[in-house]
């Protein structure tokens, strides 16, 4: 999940990292052959970052655009979910910072780099800053989540005087990920989402559904807001005890399907709700069905997820 402490003062300095990197690369060349980085063009949102090339394209290129590094894997399932919406919210701020993408197995200098610093699972992104890096994302999270972290994270660069006030005029209305400005009842929503204040953030988003009931954006914006509300008391690994050790019970798999999807295990959450689907009957099946629709709304309409388990549970219902 998101971090919410986005003070620098626990930032670790890569200095030493980078001189010893260049030393490596100085030896490398030497040798008649430093490894060419996997990111191509400088120009690049994405990049792929290997050990022989970190230095480059995240500690150095760091000292001039904020670099967001993602720590994943073939075989992490919820790297693969977090990872497409990075690099969609990288392409849509368009430089404003970089997304770097680290494969721990195949670079295990990064791997145990990452270990060193006390983090024990992916997906894990952590945010470098003028050679600073700073722990930034433990785990998945829905993209409306991951979207107004990364808004908090640069507005708390810049109130810590790390980044530069957004400049007048056209771009002065863009957020962090490049969205351009917002109505003010828009920016109700999202003043609440920053502060924390979900509670303000469902009602706003309610007035906006009800201002324009096809808004999809604040749809999606209420889908996730109500499923970090429902979330938000639960003991996830007592949930999902309790949801194994009672198949039959309906609202113990509805309970782990919000764990699930907070942890971005989409999938494995619109599989259990529809298990229960098939497995139930009356209130009970129409309850999960419910509930796997209102799940649906936390994601983009477009998303190939969703219309591959609308179609499971058209099967399950007929």
């Amino acid at each position: 999940m998101p971090s919410r402490d986005f003070s620098l003062h626990g930032a670790i300095d890569l200095g030493a990292r980078q001189a010893a990197a260049r030393k490596q690369q100085e030896r490398r060349a030497q040798g008649g052959g430093a490894a060419a980085g996997a990111s191509g063009a400088a120009g690049q949102y994405v990049v792929d970052v290997t050990d022989e090339t970190f230095n480059t394209e995240v500690v150095e290129r760091s000292q001039s655009v904020p670099v967001l590094v993602d720590f994943w894997a073939e075989w992490c399932g919820p790297c693969k979910q977090l990872g497409p919406i990075l690099e969609k919210l990288a392409t849509e701020a368009a430089g404003k910072w970089i997304l770097a993408k680290v494969d721990i197995d195949a670079n295990p200098q990064l791997g145990a780099y990452m270990q060193q610093m006390g983090v024990r699972g992916i997906p894990f992104v952590a945010a470098v800053v003028a050679g600073q890096l700073l722990p930034f994302l433990n785990g998945a999270a829905p993209e409306p989540q991951v979207r107004q972290a990364i808004d908090q994270l640069f507005e708390a660069l810049r109130k810590e005087g790390i980044l530069p006030d957004a400049p007048a005029g056209e771009e002065q209305a863009a957020d962090a990920t490049g969205a351009p400005a917002l109505d003010p009842l828009s920016q109700r929503a999202e003043d609440a989402l920053q502060s924390g204040d979900l509670d303000a953030a469902k009602t706003a988003f309610e007035e906006l559904i009800a201002r324009d009931p096809r808004d999809v954006q604040a749809k999606q914006g209420l889908a996730a807001v109500e499923l970090s509300l429902r979330a938000r008391g639960l003991d996830a690994e007592r949930v999902l005890r309790e949801a194994a050790e009672k198949p039959g019970d309906v609202q113990a798999q509805i309970s782990a399907s919000d764990v699930e999807m907070v942890y971005g295990r989409l999938e494995e959450a619109f599989e259990r709700l529809l298990k229960a689907v098939r497995s139930s009957a009356g209130d009970d099946r129409d309850a999960a069905r419910r509930h796997l629709l209102s799940l649906f709304d936390v994601l983009p309409p477009d998303d190939p997820r969703i219309a591959k388990a609308r179609r499971s549970l058209q099967s399950a219902l007929f």
